[in-house]
């Protein structure tokens, strides 16, 4: 647990579950997280071995992150959480609102 500990961290590993991803379409994928916030959790998870940042030797420097096959194996404990949440989303309706 302590490696998906945070809000975004499963939500960085969905994102990434079919394709590489630049920062800057991350940020746009999760515009609810903070920038700072965001680039934080990316970066525990590239040091918990979970996530991998390529930066490509260009001009500008272009960077992107994927998932490794260690973070893939954390996706089918996150698609049961997903499933669980959409089962019992009334209780979050009720709790969060809409």
């Amino acid at each position: 647990m302590s490696l998906i500990d945070s809000k975004w961290k499963s939500c960085i590993l969905d994102e990434l579950r079919n394709v590489a991803m630049r920062p800057s379409e991350l940020h746009k994928a999760l515009p609810e997280a903070t920038p700072r916030v965001l680039d934080l959790q990316l970066k525990e998870l590239v040091d918990d071995g979970l996530v991998v940042k390529t930066i490509y030797p260009e001009l500008p420097p272009r960077s992107e992150y994927s998932i490794t096959e260690l973070g893939q194996s954390l996706l089918p404990i996150l698609d049961a959480m997903i499933t669980w949440g959409e089962a019992n989303r009334d209780l979050f309706v009720r709790k969060y609102g809409q």
